[in-house]
């Protein structure tokens, strides 16, 4: 088959899959239900050799049998504990027998515990940072000038070359340890929207103090705000889907159909 005929059927496919697949707006279809599925067995297949190229064999096979010297890498040797894992592994498919049921429980076992033990050590790796850098100085140390000017201006008349390392970790050094008026407004502004949404979730006690009421109302629009810009962010990333569907069949397909023609 001539490699441009070749290139247009292929290039015409995709572009049938996507409408089909966006066939669904109308309304579900056969017609709809048939690229459903095939995208659904091709990405069942792709995630089988997926599963093997990125889990299995780098983390079990390699570890296992070692690997071979090459031209540019020495061997590896193989250590046979990681063939202790196939049989726990194995029994995880035993879910699907009534009589030997009984045996997944023993991985789904080991990987939870494995997985609390871990989670602890997570948990503070991830939101540890974001509590310590929830904590912002809300009152500034200089009032001139008012915003935080960049390196440059204030390495200009200090150094004679902006390649004087010394000279400009000073003056980096010097900014770091400011803290001015435009900086200190949205710290506070931060500060404020944490206090507020954090409070919003205080359901131990009734709120009467109409300070803490307010606050939570507050908190309350503040989280609204928030959920209705991640709302946005996913609309958009909807549309950006689409306009890259949209360019395919416009840029690829139009176009090498026209060149063809």
């Amino acid at each position: 088959m001539n490699p441009q005929t070749f290139a247009i059927i292929k290039i015409s496919a995709g572009v049938l899959a996507t409408i089909g697949l966006y066939s669904v707006l109308y309304k579900e279809t056969k017609f709809y239900r048939f690229w459903e599925h095939l995208f659904l067995g091709l990405a069942a297949g792709y995630g089988v050799v997926a599963a093997w190229k990125d889990t299995l064999y780098t983390d079990w096979w390699v570890y296992t049998f070692g690997t071979a010297a090459t031209p540019t890498a020495p061997a590896t040797p193989g250590h046979w504990i990681w063939a202790a894992l196939l049989p726990i592994g194995i029994m995880g498919y035993m879910v699907f027998s009534k009589k030997h049921n009984w045996m997944s429980k023993i991985p789904i076992g080991i990987i939870l515990g494995l997985w609390s033990g871990q989670q602890v050590q997570i948990w503070w790796q991830t939101w540890g940072p974001q509590v310590y850098s929830s904590m912002q100085p809300i009152i500034p140390t200089t009032f001139s000038p008012m915003a935080r000017p960049s390196t440059l201006e204030v390495a200009n008349g200090q150094v004679q070359t902006i390649a004087d390392s010394a000279q400009l970790a000073n003056v980096q050094q010097q900014l770091a340890n400011n803290l001015y008026p435009t900086q200190a407004l949205t710290n506070l502004i931060f500060v404020v929207t944490f206090i507020s949404a954090f409070s919003y979730f205080i359901f131990s006690f009734e709120l009467k103090n109409k300070l803490m009421l307010g606050v939570n109302k507050l908190g309350r629009w503040m989280l609204m705000v928030g959920f209705g810009a991640i709302f946005g962010s996913t609309v958009m990333a909807r549309f950006a889907l689409v306009i890259d569907r949209m360019s395919f069949i416009v840029n690829e397909w139009v176009q090498t159909l026209t060149q063809r023609v």
